[in-house]
């Protein structure tokens, strides 16, 4: 079930009862010892907001897992998780009391992006294994914390930006490394919505005060004000505590794009935007672009990528990403790929008047001179040999294939000793921070060097 539609069943009241209530043997809050294929993995999620209740949807439904207890600052949000996931939850507005049961196993972090780096390094340092909803930061620097934890405590590690496990994207890894399109020189990637919830205009609830939300709690390290349900429930619109449309959307196009092509990231970044349609003194942009230099790999030739984001766009908006290469095009949209060639002409003649024109103006003597040279060059060269035609091609995705099921099942699986993640702790911090330096550009109006492998602004 994909988001729309577990969200409408939450709505029609449906209760989706707790995967089992076996206990298995608890274990040390310290421990690494990995779970046994024949026990359920023991889960809680630390924060119950939109995210978090199609997150746990997915694991209540999986036979491996069990959903045990849940965190969340706001009390509505707790008495909702029993009414949908079942009466056994335990619930507590203090992630911490989570983190010292010893009949946890794992936590699924869904809280707003300021708290991902302390709660992942509490997790694995009370024996936990982290699940992180993307970004997986909000400071640079506490991806590097979550780093060295990972690597100090063994507990496995995968950020929640599902969509790149999608076959299309195998698939078009597959058609870009047989240059089914050239050589790529630019992608394009889309966020185009036109929506109140789109642009995180979400509901806040009639009972919001401090007698039901740990305000407190909620800010944690963020600067200290007065109570304000805006932020609390809107807490994408501001700086204080989330990362914009950087952090909720430009991550997901990065973590695809870097697995298509085997890449560790850009090195140079820019970008511009500002509040133009959502005046509702939000502080991150509606309207964002951005533009990000990566250099020539073993895996890829140097390429720009141009990030789009607007929450007013009429038009619908167009395909996730465009691939653009020297033969052709490849557009990947939800459920689909499509590859447009249009190579070259196959002749040395046909190149001469499509590529070189400009020779009519040469005098005749210069022209043939020209002509027999360049035949000269192609014949050595061995270039423009090949003779490829113009096509068009489709592919689908499979319409049973669900991101949410494939991705949380890697995880089960790395909790259970099978650590095959790819999207790890420093995998997700090179998708997470190129992502989020735009907003510091677009803020300061500078450009910034950025160091793909050692993960730092130059």
């Amino acid at each position: 079930m994909h988001r729309r539609g577990f969200l409408k069943t939450l709505g029609a009241g449906a209760v989706i009862g707790a995967s089992s209530t076996q206990a298995i043997q608890a274990k040390s809050s310290v421990s690494t010892k990995k779970i046994s294929p024949n026990d359920k993995v023991r889960i809680a999620s630390i924060g119950m907001g939109i995210i978090a209740f199609e997150n746990m949807g997915v694991l209540a439904r999986m036979p491996e897992a069990e959903f045990v207890a849940a965190a969340d600052c706001y009390t509505g949000r707790l008495e909702r998780t029993k009414e949908v996931f079942g009466k056994e939850i335990v619930t507590t507005q203090n992630y911490k009391e989570l983190l010292e049961r010893k009949d946890i196993d794992a936590v699924v972090i869904n809280t707003p992006d300021h708290w991902h780096g302390q709660i992942a390094v509490d997790a694995m340092n009370a024996g936990k294994a982290v699940y992180i909803e993307k970004p997986v930061i909000q400071k640079i620097e506490d991806g590097h914390r979550i780093i060295k934890t990972e690597k100090e405590t063994g507990q496995p590690t995968i950020v929640g930006s599902k969509q790149f496990r999608q076959p299309l994207y195998q698939k078009a890894r597959e058609l870009i490394a047989k240059g089914e399109i050239g050589q790529l020189t630019a992608v394009e990637a889309v966020v185009s919505r036109n929506s109140g919830i789109g642009a995180w205009q979400y509901s806040i609830p009639t009972d919001a005060n401090e007698k039901t939300i740990d305000w407190k709690m909620f800010l944690g390290s963020a600067p200290d004000r007065p109570f304000d349900a805006d932020r609390f429930f809107r807490w994408r619109k501001y700086w204080d505590y989330g990362t914009g449309v950087s952090g909720d959307m430009f991550v997901h196009r990065l973590s695809a794009l870097h697995y298509i092509l085997d890449s560790k990231g850009p090195t140079q970044i820019s970008a511009m935007g500002g509040v133009r349609y959502w005046n509702d003194n939000r502080e991150a942009p509606d309207i964002l672009m951005a533009l990000l230099d990566y250099p020539a790999t073993s895996s890829h030739p140097s390429f720009t990528l141009i990030l789009k984001a607007n929450f007013a766009d009429g038009s619908g908006g167009g395909p996730g990403y465009r691939f653009i290469g020297s033969e052709g095009v490849m557009e990947i949209g939800w459920r689909s790929l499509t590859v447009k060639r249009n190579p070259r002409g196959k002749s040395t003649e046909q190149a001469i008047v499509e590529g070189y024109n400009s020779v009519r103006t040469f005098s005749k003597e210069q022209q043939d001179e020209f002509v027999k040279e360049y035949r000269k060059y192609k014949s050595q060269s061995k270039m423009g040999t090949e003779t490829r035609n113009a096509y068009e091609m489709e592919h689908k995705g499979p319409d049973d294939y669900d991101s949410g099921t494939d991705h949380f099942g890697r995880f089960l699986a790395a909790v259970r000793g099978n650590n095959d993640i790819i999207q790890d702790a420093t995998y997700g911090l090179r998708a997470a921070a190129p992502s989020i330096i735009p907003n510091h550009c677009m803020r300061e109006g500078k450009v910034y060097n950025w160091d793909p492998y050692a993960m730092k602004i130059l």
